[in-house]
C-alpha cells in the first residue's frame, strides 16, 4: 500500500528559551548543517551558540507565534490536511527537528498498512542542510525501525513548470497595486563550502559567476544554481524587468564565507540607489517560518526603512494556497498510479 510522508524543518514546542534550546541543539548538531568534525561542532554549538542564542531566538519566535502554535507547524498541518483530501493515499507529516518526528510519522503510515512511501522534503531546492538531511534522516529511521518500507523521494522541484506557475501567480497576486522599484528574491544562505561539497564532479562549482550558467551534472545538487534558476523562471513567467530583480541570501553564521550577496547588506544598499519601494519574496521556503516572518517581514522592513527606504512589501510563501495544494496532489496521484515523479 502506498502512502505519503511530508517533511518540513520543524519548530520548538514553544517560544521559550527552555524549549528553543533543545531544538537548536538538535538542529545545529546536525553534521549537514554545521559540517565540521564532531568535537569542533560541540564546541561551536554547545560551548558558544547555545550559551546565548536560545534566549534571543525565543524572543524572535515570540514575535511570530500564533495562538495555534508555531506558524511553520500550523501551516504544514493545514497543507497536509488539504493534500490528504485530494488524494486516496494516507498522508503523514513529520519534521526533521523537534518532537514531531519523522519516526512518528512513519509509524503512523505503517499502522495504516503503508509499506511503499513517497518522501516529500518540503524544500524546492537541493541543499545539504535542508533537502539532503531530510532524505538521510528518513533512510536512517527506515533502516532502524521500518526495514520493510520502500522509500521513493520526490526530487527538488525548483524548476518544475507547475511549481513555477503557482509561485509566480502567488507573487503576482501580492504585487497587485504595488508600484515597486525593485523585487528581491531572498534565499536561505548556506556556506560556500556546502556548494563545493555537493558538487559530484569536484571541480565545476567555483562560485565565480559563470559556473551556474554553464551546463553541468553538478546543477542537480547545486543550491546556488537552483536559486538563480528559480528566479529566472519566475522573471520569464511574469515578464519582470531585468533591472528590477535581483537575488540575495539571508541568515548566516559569522567567521565563514556564505553565499553572497547578503540580504541585510542589500536592504541598506537599495535606498542609496534610489530604490525606495521594495518587494521581497523568499522562495527557498514553501511555508512561512521564523526566517520569513521575523527576519524578513519584520527585521528586514525595519532595516530597509532605517536605511532610507519608503515602502516595503513582504510576499508570503505558498503556504497552504489551494493552487499549490492541487499541484502537490497531482504529483502524488501520478506517482500512485504510475510511479512517475515530476520533472
Amino acid at each position: 500500500m502506498k502512502g505519503v510522508l511530508l517533511v518540513n524543518l520543524g519548530s520548538p514546542e514553544s517560544p521559550t528559551a527552555k524549549d528553543v534550546k533543545p531544538y537548536l541543539d538538535e538542529f545545529l548538531m546536525d553534521e549537514r548543517v554545521i559540517d565540521v568534525n564532531n568535537i569542533l561542532r560541540n564546541i561551536i554549538v554547545r560551548g558558544i551558540i547555545l550559551q546565548t542564542r536560545p534566549k534571543k531566538s525565543a524572543e524572535a519566535y515570540a514575535k511570530i507565534w500564533w495562538e495555534e502554535g508555531s506558524p511553520l507547524v500550523v501551516i504544514s498541518e493545514r497543507f497536509a490536511e488539504k493534500v490528504s483530501k485530494q488524494i486516496q493515499m494516507p498522508v503523514a507529516l513529520g519534521m526533521r527537528y523537534g518532537k514531531m518526528t519523522i519516526k512518528n510519522a512513519m509509524q503512523e503510515l505503517k499502522e495504516k498498512g503503508v509499506d511503499d512511501v513517497i518522501l516529500v522534503p518540503l524544500y524546492p531546492h537541493y541543499a545539504m542542510s535542508s533537502f539532503e538531511t531530510v532524505v538521510v534522516k528518513t533512510m536512517e529511521v527506515k533502516d532502524a525501525y521500518f526495514p520493510e518500507m520502500k522509500i521513493t523521494t520526490l526530487p527538488a522541484f525548483y524548476k518544475n513548470p507547475e511549481y513555477i506557475k503557482v509561485l509566480s501567480e502567488n507573487i503576482a497576486k501580492h504585487l497587485e497595486g504595488f508600484e515597486y522599484d525593485h523585487i528581491l528574491f531572498s534565499y536561505h544562505g548556506i556556506p560556500e563550502r556546502h556548494i563545493r561539497k555537493s558538487d559530484p564532479t569536484k571541480f565545476h562549482c567555483k562560485i565565480d559567476g559563470s559556473c551556474c550558467q554553464t551546463n553541468s551534472v553538478a546543477h542537480h545538487t547545486c543550491y546556488r544554481h537552483q536559486c538563480y534558476d528559480t528566479t529566472e523562471s519566475v522573471k520569464k513567467y511574469l515578464g519582470l524587468p531585468e533591472d528590477k530583480v535581483s537575488v540575495s541570501f539571508q541568515s548566516r553564521l559569522p567567521n565563514d564565507p556564505w553565499l553572497k550577496p547578503y540580504t541585510d547588506f542589500e536592504f541598506e544598499r537599495f535606498p542609496k540607489e534610489g530604490k525606495k519601494r521594495l518587494a521581497v519574496i523568499t522562495p527557498a521556503f514553501v511555508s512561512d517560518c521564523l526566517e520569513t516572518l521575523e527576519e524578513i517581514a519584520m527585521e528586514g522592513k525595519e532595516q530597509f526603512q532605517e536605511a532610507g527606504g519608503d515602502t516595503y512589501k513582504h510576499i508570503p510563501c505558498l503556504n497552504d494556497d489551494d493552487s499549490w495544494v492541487s499541484v502537490m496532489a497531482a504529483w502524488l496521484q501520478d506517482w500512485e498510479k504510475t510511479d512517475k515523479l515530476p520533472a
